[in-house]
């Protein structure tokens, strides 16, 4: 069954954006480095979902490069799923466009692949998959 992972929101300042966050009684969680995307986070859990807050670490990162075109704001929407390889399998058999045909590694050892706006409604789309056992 696939459920909202979390929300990414691209932010200048990921000090400034866990302040509001906590100011809303929220408890960011402590940062991390995803080193091959060149972005340092800070997951913010909001019931069954986060919030993930991603601050660049480079201005020719994704990030970095999505805060410089649009300012920052909503990056991408995650959807959990339980079998991510079948998953991309599916949706690279029916044409759909995805940003890597390669799934990597994230925050906190989950699975993910994103798939293009251009087939997902104009959304950047990421997939997410929790790690594998002993991760």
């Amino acid at each position: 069954m696939s459920e909202i992972d979390h929300l990414g929101i691209a932010v200048k300042s990921l000090a400034q954006a866990k302040k509001f966050y906590e100011q809303l009684g929220l408890k960011p969680m402590p940062d991390e480095t995803v080193e091959a995307e060149q972005v340092r986070l800070s997951m913010v859990p909001v019931g069954e979902s986060r919030i993930e807050l991603l601050e660049p670490l480079s201005a020719d990162s994704p990030i970095g490069k999505f805060l410089a075109k649009r300012g920052e704001g909503l990056h991408h929407v995650a959807l959990h799923v339980d079998d991510l390889s079948g998953t991309v399998e599916r949706l690279k058999a029916s044409g759909t466009r995805l940003i890597s045909d390669e799934i990597k590694v994230g925050a906190g050892g989950h699975l993910y692949v994103f798939v293009h706006p251009s087939s997902a409604g104009g959304v950047l789309l990421e997939l997410v998959e929790d790690p594998p056992e002993g991760v």
